[in-house]
């Protein structure tokens, strides 16, 4: 009978020092769910997909104590916004630039948040950042003053302090530890989670419905060299809508302290050059370009008809430039932009899987 008692008092002791003794650690990888594209895949060795640490990812991403202070709080989503194809949106603009937590202005956010899984060049607008360190991207933005502005210790303190994360990163991690490490690895596992691939035009090509005149006849435009759109941006054949690579697009001619391709390769010809973005999702990207210099999408096929600039930086590909612009017609124009709508995904900016889980 004593042996009975001390091996339940046994196990009972055991049971209560076991960490979530009712959860077993079991990672699950998560499906991206998404058509194969034409470039490999970029998913860090060290932190592979999985649906915990992905739906960890997405309670952090909105989690406004990320920035470590009550007093100023702020998070991902604050100027990563869902309805904005995770962009910062027209109204961060509004004095000129997006500003952090500080108050400090900084660039155009990092360009849209969706498709990353499949960039092997390089983040941010001028590819500062190596293709396999997305997850530097995001502590960088945690402490950056031009971004949240917060202190890593801060940061931890306030995720320990609430109880539903112990759960969470047991679940995604295999421990109950919390760390600014693995709070950078979950955010970039919900980050690499985030496709968009529903749009239109996709949809054509899915054969499920046909394009009208115009949007076919922008589409002949976009992808020759008629508007010549499709040697930065791609066609059909690249479906990402984007070569990722970093070009000059002829909007200047005076590149002095501009932070760009040359800031990061010390390469002179590299003056002006920024990632080409992608064309999925435009339309609920604007402000346009690195520095948000123009507001709506007419503004930039305004400024690709008839407002480039010579210097000998531009891309040998941009073959308009030399002679100012594309000079298309406000038929054509109408036509390009037709096209470009065709490959908004509104499903994807009201995609419950990406939104607030706090709400």
């Amino acid at each position: 009978m004593r042996k009975i008692i001390l091996l339940t008092s046994i196990l009972f002791l055991i049971s209560c020092s076991t960490k979530n003794p009712q959860i077993i650690y079991t990672p699950i990888p998560y499906d991206i769910g998404i058509p194969s594209f034409p470039d490999s895949m970029n998913i860090p060795a060290n932190n592979p997909l999985t649906v915990d640490g992905v739906k960890l990812g997405r309670y952090l991403f909105y989690d406004d104590r990320l920035s470590g202070d009550p007093k100023r709080p702020m998070c991902c989503a604050s100027c990563h916004k869902q309805e904005h194809a995770f962009e910062c949106g027209p109204q961060a603009f509004e004095d000129g630039r997006p500003r952090g937590n500080s108050g400090k202005k900084t660039d155009n956010v990092m360009m849209p948040l969706f498709n990353l899984a499949w960039n092997n060049s390089g983040y941010l607008w001028n590819g500062a950042v190596h293709k396999d360190s997305l997850q530097k991207t995001v502590l960088m933005s945690i402490l950056a003053p031009h971004e949240l502005d917060g202190r890593a210790e801060n940061t931890v303190k306030l995720i320990k302090k609430d109880p539903l994360y112990r759960d969470l990163f047991y679940r995604a991690f295999g421990t109950e530890e919390i760390n600014i490490d693995l709070i950078s690895k979950a955010i970039t596992q919900f980050m690499l989670s985030i496709v968009s691939f529903n749009s239109k035009f996709d949809r054509f090509m899915a054969g499920e419905l046909k394009l009208s005149k115009q949007e076919m006849r922008g589409l002949m435009l976009f992808t020759t060299e008629g508007a010549d759109c499709f040697h930065c941006h791609g066609s059909p054949a690249l479906p990402l809508w984007t070569t990722n690579l970093f070009m000059n697009n002829a909007k200047d001619i005076n590149f002095e302290g501009e932070k760009d391709r040359s800031f990061v390769t010390g390469n002179p010809m590299d003056k002006g050059k920024y990632r080409v973005p992608t064309m999925r999702n435009i339309e609920f990207t604007g402000p346009y370009m690195h520095d948000g210099r123009y507001k709506t999408l007419d503004d930039v096929l305004n400024f690709y008809n008839n407002g480039l600039k010579r210097s000998p930086y531009i891309d040998p590909l941009s073959i308009n430039a030399n002679h100012g612009g594309m000079h298309l017609s406000d038929k054509d124009l109408q036509d390009v932009k037709a096209f470009l709508l065709t490959l908004s995904d509104t499903a994807f900016i009201h995609d419950p899987k990406y939104s607030n889980p706090w709400k």
